[in-house]
């Protein structure tokens, strides 16, 4: 089968939906598939682009047995609202340009990954003038997220951004989606339950088990070893609210064994590294090798999985899944009516749930994680269970398959 792939993140990016999507085209790939990617030069997380890439052209490359084309875009250093729509609208005017030189290769299968959904209009375009199927997956409802987080005014253009959403969203064949929650939101958004796909992010999770606390990453990363290690790893931006984890280790500072490791790029970074002067507790790392993670989630007694109240079903953050994969204790900021929260609630002893943009139960998640025993064998059952790299995926093309052999009879 001819699978192409569009959406603005891709692999050799580590975090985020770039790492998915990436692991996705190249295990289609290794299946046996004749697999495109349509996507932009990697930028994420640190929003600035990466060395060996164009910045003006679109180029062409093979990658993991995947085509790769990259299309130019405009990447802020700071990004603001304003900044963000020029980024999505520069990657939705130069990928149209590579949409159209792929129009005679046809292929059976279109996946759309949000965001950005600026590229929505030219993903059905395509399938239609191809007669390809086209899936819609959405890792981020970026509209919820621009306005539930309160990085754009609401009023007259948050009403038309929901509507033209809705329009969207109605049009694909099948619409796909990484939580409960986030599905729930797309029938409230009008796509028909019949047209639904639950398609988690998965983990590699053999490669996460068994895996042993290293001293010698520690030491690297500048923690003393005989610390308790509460891990926050990741991007950090503006949807995560990690102000909440400094005040945290602020208040903890008088556990002298205890040290915080934020581990990770984004636009935030600087202005929280700013903040932490003067909490000797804190101990800022740069983004690691994938090869790496194994060891650096087996290395931390606490992980946090961060978010402010407005990001809660909007965005699921990929981090969680290779933390259970591990069997780590993890502490989860989530409101009761929250995907996370009921995820907390169905598998007792999974994490510890508590209030979103909340100092105080923050720090007490903490303490209660750090009373956990070692190794979560909850969660690393649920991974087992739920999380598998290959079982996702198989499923996913199985589900995708199936209506399209109905349609052919």
């Amino acid at each position: 089968m001819r699978v192409l792939v569009y959406g603005i993140n891709h692999a050799p990016e580590l975090t985020g939906i770039g790492k998915y999507s990436g692991e996705m085209t190249a295990w289609l790939a290794q299946q046996g598939h004749e697999v495109t990617a349509v996507t932009a030069p990697p930028y994420y997380p640190d929003w600035q682009l990466r060395q060996g890439y164009s910045r003006w052209r679109i180029t062409r490359a093979v990658e993991q047995g995947v085509t790769v084309y990259r299309c130019p875009l405009y990447v802020p250093r700071q990004p603001s609202a304003l900044k963000r729509m020029l980024h999505l609208l520069s990657f939705s005017l130069t990928s149209t340009f590579a949409l159209l030189c792929l129009l005679r290769w046809r292929p059976q299968l279109v996946v759309f990954v949000v965001p950005t959904l600026f590229c929505a209009l030219q993903a059905l375009l395509y399938a239609r003038l191809t007669g390809a199927r086209v899936v819609l997956h959405v890792q981020d409802y970026e509209v919820d997220a621009l306005f539930g987080l309160g990085m754009a005014k609401a009023g007259l253009l948050a009403r038309f951004a929901y509507g033209c959403e809705r329009w969207l969203m109605r049009r694909f064949n099948r619409v796909s989606t990484i939580s409960t929650g986030m599905l729930q939101r797309a029938r409230h958004k009008g796509v028909p339950g019949s047209r639904l796909m639950f398609f988690p992010n998965w983990s590699e999770v053999v490669r996460f088990q068994g895996v042993a606390r290293s001293s010698d990453l520690l030491r690297r990363l500048g923690v003393n070893p005989s610390h308790r290690v509460v891990l926050y790893a990741g991007n950090m931006g503006e949807k995560q609210g990690l102000e909440q984890v400094l005040e945290a280790a602020l208040r903890l500072q008088s556990e002298s064994m205890l040290s915080f490791l934020m581990v990770g790029e984004g636009s935030g970074r600087e202005r929280l590294q700013d903040l932490a002067q003067g909490l000797p507790n804190v101990i800022f790392a740069p983004l690691q090798p994938y090869e790496v993670l194994p060891a650096l989630l087996a290395s931390a007694d606490v992980h946090l999985v961060v978010q402010k109240r407005g990001a809660a079903d909007a965005v699921l953050p990929s981090k969680l899944t290779n933390i259970l994969a591990v069997g780590g204790n993890a502490v989860i900021t989530a409101d009761s009516d929250t995907t996370l929260s009921q995820l907390c609630q169905d598998h007792p002893g999974l994490a510890v749930c508590v209030e979103p943009e909340s100092v105080t139960a923050l720090a007490q998640g903490i303490q209660m994680a750090l009373a956990m025993p070692t190794v979560n064998h909850a969660a690393r059952k649920y991974a087992q269970q739920h999380l598998d790299k290959d079982a996702v995926l198989n499923r996913f093309i199985h589900e995708v398959m199936r209506p399209m052999a109905k349609d052919a009879a």
